[in-house]
């Protein structure tokens, strides 16, 4: 895990929210997240990093999701927002507009929302990870005005 300049690979860190976990509060993190608990906060990827965020089965967010690479196969109640992949498996059911650059669902899959293509390389929602997310229920539909 360690590279010759002595650096930490981030591209091999996994960082689980095993089943039965709860967590109140916002996750900033880099390399993989994979969810089977519940998170009741945003998940928001460190700008310029690659990341992927795996929300499996029975794992639930309740917030709001900002990775350039997500896997929703549990419950998402919050918008979410991918500028590289979205991958939307048998169970995933999302309450809330999916903001996407590539976007795959399988059969089963349920949006209930919006899907709005976003092509673009950098965070779709135009939040850093220093910037204030509501939580909970106080999520809201964003929109970009142009200019």
């Amino acid at each position: 895990m360690w590279g010759k300049s002595g650096e930490k690979s981030w591209a091999s860190s996994t960082t689980l929210v095993a089943a039965g976990t709860e967590i109140t509060g916002n996750i900033c993190f880099r390399g993989h997240l994979e969810i089977e608990g519940k998170v009741i906060g945003n998940i928001i990827a460190e700008a310029g990093q690659q990341a992927v965020v795996r929300v499996m089965a029975e794992g639930c967010v309740m917030g709001e999701i900002d990775v350039p690479t997500v896997v929703l196969n549990g419950k998402v109640v919050g918008n979410v927002y991918s500028s590289e992949h979205v991958e939307l498996a048998a169970k995933a059911l999302v309450d809330g507009n999916v903001h996407y650059n590539l976007v795959e669902i399988m059969r089963g899959a349920e949006v209930n929302g919006n899907l709005v293509h976003q092509a673009t390389a950098t965070s779709t929602s135009g939040k850093g990870a220093d910037e204030s997310y509501p939580s909970g229920s106080d999520i809201g539909v964003e929109s970009a005005a142009s200019t």
